[in-house]
């Protein structure tokens, strides 16, 4: 009785704690909203999005909610979509058309409210180097005939990579030189668990050497060079940015359809799709791939093509900003000169928010003065 009392009064403390950190949060906001007066305020995530739409009740301040995750099945979810429905100032950009249709839920209302921008990553960081892929195999010591499979992503269960463990003993039963790296790093105490898991899992099914977990490393795009064969084995992906990494990198990729992922990779011409959760198929599709590395050339190249044309950088930045103006355009009328690969009359500073996210607030420019804006920034894998 004593404990549970006592656990029921921590979970209190913690509401209570978290309630006025909101608060704080809020009337924050609020000030500077006042203080500027923004035509925009762009929310970085759906808890950002609250702040910001509770901190503009009344002032009529367009709030616009940069949705990156996948709602679960929860009665917060449900509050959250009936919060986001009744906000008559909200809209919202999902980064993908699952996490859209996540979001929507039943709640036909939205369906007009949510719209699609793909994500996109940086190109300039991530591109194919002969000299790269030779020089970090030397370091990683790999040899060239080795046959390198890798998984890229927080050390989380979502993410699979103890699938991915358990499919790999079965490839070296077909592929006894074959290596699989685990490059990531837990963030929360269940995913440091996780990763004792993982560690354990590999003692015991004998991977040995065969299995390299290298932990959080600032060398993705040369790690991912490196390898033969990418693996998004998720169980669920809002997006999938890793992916796109990859390609954009001259790797071939194979992944889970599911989440955005399906959206990305076109199967069978610029990568690789199996249906997730089964372990099986897995391996057997790892070994397939491993024995035609003609296949896997024309699915890298066609990958690599694919993202140079539709994910980049400045198709994200040309649709946010018509995304911009056309949620502005009953308001104000924005006219501007613009330097190269910038959105057209729009500007914004960032301050970040303790609920998670940050929020950017945009401002309408005078006509002949300029804009810029920055890349957008990687969001976790999704």
């Amino acid at each position: 009785m004593f404990a549970r009392s006592r656990g029921h009064s921590w979970r209190g403390d913690r509401l209570a704690r978290y309630l006025k950190s909101f608060y704080q949060t809020v009337s924050q906001v609020r000030r500077k909203v006042v203080s500027i007066r923004p035509a925009l305020i762009h929310a970085n995530g759906i808890r950002a999005g609250l702040v910001a739409t509770v901190a503009t009740l009344g002032l009529g301040t367009r709030v616009i909610w940069h949705l990156h995750d996948l709602l679960p099945r929860h009665p917060l979810s449900t509050a959250i979509r009936a919060f986001a429905c009744f906000s008559r100032h909200t809209r919202m950009i999902a980064v993908s058309q699952a996490v859209a249709d996540n979001f929507r839920g039943a709640r036909p209302l939205l369906r007009k409210r949510v719209s699609v921008i793909l994500n996109a990553i940086d190109l300039d960081r991530f591109q194919p180097s002969v000299n790269v892929r030779a020089a970090k195999r030397h370091e990683l010591e790999l040899d060239e005939t080795e046959m390198v499979i890798g998984i890229v992503g927080q050390i989380t269960p979502r993410k699979g990579q103890l699938e991915l463990m358990r499919a790999f003993a079965r490839v070296l039963i077909e592929l006894p030189h074959a290596v699989l790296l685990i490059v990531g790093a837990p963030l929360f105490n269940r995913d440091h668990q996780y990763l004792e898991v993982l560690k354990r899992t590999a003692l015991d099914n004998g991977l040995g050497p065969s299995v390299r977990m290298l932990g959080a490393r600032s060398d993705v795009a040369a790690i991912m060079q490196s390898l033969d064969l990418l693996v998004v084995n998720s169980s669920a992906e809002p997006f999938g940015l890793v992916a796109l990494e990859a390609m954009a990198c001259g790797t071939p990729v194979l992944a889970a359809a599911t989440g955005g992922l399906s959206e990305i990779i076109e199967h069978g011409k610029d990568g690789w799709l199996i249906l997730p959760g089964d372990e099986k198929t897995l391996a057997a599709q790892i070994v397939s791939l491993s024995r035609q590395p003609m296949l896997r050339t024309r699915l890298a190249n066609e990958g690599k093509k694919k993202v140079a044309l539709s994910f980049s950088s400045y198709r994200y930045l040309s649709e946010l900003q018509d995304f911009y103006l056309e949620s502005l355009k009953s308001e104000v009328v924005v006219e501007a000169t613009l330097p190269k690969k910038s959105p057209r009359g729009i500007s914004w500073v960032a301050f970040s928010s303790p609920h998670g996210g940050g929020l950017n607030v945009a401002r309408p420019f005078k006509a002949g003065t300029t804009a810029s804006a920055t890349k957008p920034r990687r969001v976790s894998d999704g």
